[in-house]
C-alpha cells in the first residue's frame, strides 16, 4: 500500500468534507444535487469526528484520497446498526485514487474496529443501488445482502443493506 489509513486530523476536516460531498454529488448519489440537505451532512466532518470515528486514507503526494465514518450500533451515526453491531458510512475514494485498493483498505479498518468492540457480532452498511463498484468490494470481502433491512431515509430514496458476521 502506498497510502496510510488513520484517524482524520482537525486540519483535514474541510478537505475530507469537500471530498465526501463532491464524491456523492459527482457520482449522482444526491437526489436533489447541490440543493440536497444531505450535502451539508456529508461536508460536516468536524461533527462526524466529534460523534463517531472518522478514518482517512492519506497519500504523501496527494493528501486525503479517501474516507469513511465508523459507528458502533446504537450511537448517533449508526443508521441501521443496533447494539451488538457496528456500521460504516460515507465511504469515499477520490476519483484519481480509485483502483488502488483504498476503499477495501478503509473497509478493512472498519472491520478491525468492529472486531475490537466487545460483543460486536457483525458489521453492517447501507448503500445506494448505483454504487455498483462498492457492492463488488463488499461481496468480495464476504458481506451478504440483507434485504429485510433495506430502508428509505426519505420517501424517494431506497437503500440496500449488507452485513458481515464477525
Amino acid at each position: 500500500m502506498d497510502f496510510t489509513i488513520r484517524a482524520v486530523r482537525p486540519e483535514e476536516y474541510e478537505e475530507l468534507g469537500d471530498l465526501t460531498g463532491l464524491t456523492y454529488l459527482n457520482d449522482g448519489l444526491l437526489l436533489y444535487g447541490e440543493d440536497d440537505f444531505y450535502l451539508n451532512v456529508l461536508r460536516d466532518t468536524a461533527r462526524r469526528a466529534r460523534e463517531s470515528e472518522v478514518l482517512v486514507a492519506a497519500d504523501a503526494e496527494d493528501g486525503i484520497i479517501g474516507g469513511v465514518t465508523f459507528a458502533p450500533g446504537g450511537t448517533a451515526w449508526a443508521d441501521i446498526a443496533v447494539p451488538g453491531e457496528a456500521e460504516f458510512r460515507m465511504l469515499v475514494v477520490a476519483p484519481a485514487a480509485r483502483g488502488r485498493g483504498v476503499g477495501e483498505a478503509l473497509v478493512r479498518a472498519c472491520l478491525d474496529r468492529a472486531r475490537a468492540l466487545p460483543g460486536c457480532a457483525r458489521l453492517v452498511l447501507s448503500t445506494d443501488a448505483k454504487m455498483v463498484s462498492a457492492h463488488r468490494i463488499y461481496e468480495r470481502m464476504g458481506f451478504v445482502r440483507t434485504p429485510e433491512r433495506d430502508w428509505q431515509p426519505i420517501p424517494e430514496h431506497s437503500l440496500r443493506t449488507y452485513a458481515l458476521e464477525l
